[in-house]
């Protein structure tokens, strides 16, 4: 990392900052209820919480016309909208890292591609929007990840340089759109992570398996 001056570290929201599935899997059995289909297999619609609630849907209820998969992503995200941290809490450690990143002079951001509806009221449900010095949404800029663009509005919201910036999540996409943008990237192994996803070769800097190893990788560039 020679050269790297760390200004700034941004993250994913959901399966990388917060823990939403709690959240989200109720909205979706309580979606599913009111239009009569089966509890859907938590594990298998989980890892799809990255890809969002559609995807969530197709698998749960993948017999359903589209008609129909719309009409129980409209329920399913009206209850979310609800009930937006009624179960979403930090990931074991994550609380500390955010105050370590604070203590060290840091700034801090999200870059996320759920939707402002819902990211501006959990952010505030969390009592982090006072405290990021950027939030943007998959429906803030004119594209999403992977595209750039999200996070170079986030460097320009913060009022940092994209290459003195680490960008960690736990999609492909989310170190694509790092890369994108010339961030460092980090992968946060410890999420949504779907089977035969292989993060080692999504090119990221660096493979996070719990916050604390965030902590670890932050201290490490500030010394170099």
């Amino acid at each position: 990392m020679t050269g790297f001056k760390l200004d700034c570290v941004l993250f994913d929201l959901d399966g990388t900052l917060v823990d939403t599935a709690p959240d989200l899997l109720a909205c979706l059995h309580e979606a599913l209820a009111a239009h009569a289909y089966p509890t859907a297999d938590e594990a298998a619609v989980k890892p799809l919480i990255s890809l969002g609630a559609l995807a969530m849907i197709k698998q749960a209820a993948a017999h359903a016309g589209e008609a129909e998969q719309i009409q129980l992503l409209d329920f399913m995200l009206d209850c979310y909208q609800n009930n937006i941290a009624r179960h979403s809490r930090f990931f074991d450690g994550m609380a500390e890292t955010l105050a370590t990143i604070e203590s060290l002079g840091l700034k801090w951001g999200v870059v996320t591609n759920k939707r402002e509806r819902f990211t501006q009221p959990l952010m505030a449900a969390l009592q982090l929007d006072q405290r990021a010095a950027c939030v943007i949404s998959g429906d803030t800029t004119g594209n999403s990840k992977p595209h750039p663009e999200p996070m170079l509005a986030a460097c320009q919201h913060a009022q940092v340089n994209p290459e003195n910036c680490v960008y960690i999540g736990d999609a492909a996409h989310d170190i694509a759109a790092g890369k994108n943008a010339n961030m460092k990237t980090l992968a946060a192994v410890y999420g949504y992570l779907k089977p035969g996803d292989q993060p080692e070769s999504w090119g990221a800097d660096a493979l996070i398996e719990h916050p604390k190893q965030l902590q670890q990788w932050i201290q490490n560039s500030l010394c170099r």
